[in-house]
């Protein structure tokens, strides 16, 4: 059974720093690339961020190009998402999914292109 569960998320003041992880089980963690996606109350989710197989190409939305960095160890079957300079807006619960990919560098966007995911972990930036 392929499992993600993320942590890291919590309470933070404007302009502070949090790191997500994603630990993911039953299945061989580089066949995929792994992607992050958030959803603020009342809003649709959408993408922050995804990695190919190789943790080589990388891909950020534009608001978080600069602030947020995603990278993967694959020995460790873990994906992170390092958030800097984070704002109020930031606010959401963050998910974490994988995507089957052929390629090494194929990079998803979209969440249907993704197929298993997380439960969420909340972030709060306060102003």
């Amino acid at each position: 059974q392929v499992q993600l569960v993320e942590s890291g998320g919590g309470l933070v003041q404007a302009g502070g720093s949090l790191r997500l992880s994603c630990a993911t089980s039953g299945r061989t963690f580089s066949s995929y690339a792994m992607g992050w996606f958030r959803q603020a109350p009342g809003k649709e989710r959408e993408f922050v961020a995804a990695i190919g197989r190789n943790g080589a190409n990388k891909y950020y939305t534009n608001s978080m190009k600069g602030r947020f960095t995603i990278s993967r160890d694959n020995a460790k079957n873990t994906v992170f998402l390092q958030m800097n300079s984070l704002k109020p807006d930031d606010t959401a619960v963050y998910y974490c999914a994988s995507a089957t990919t052929r390629s090494l560098t194929t990079i998803p966007r979209a969440a249907e292109e993704y197929d298993y995911w997380g439960q969420g972990t909340q972030v709060t930036v306060s102003s």
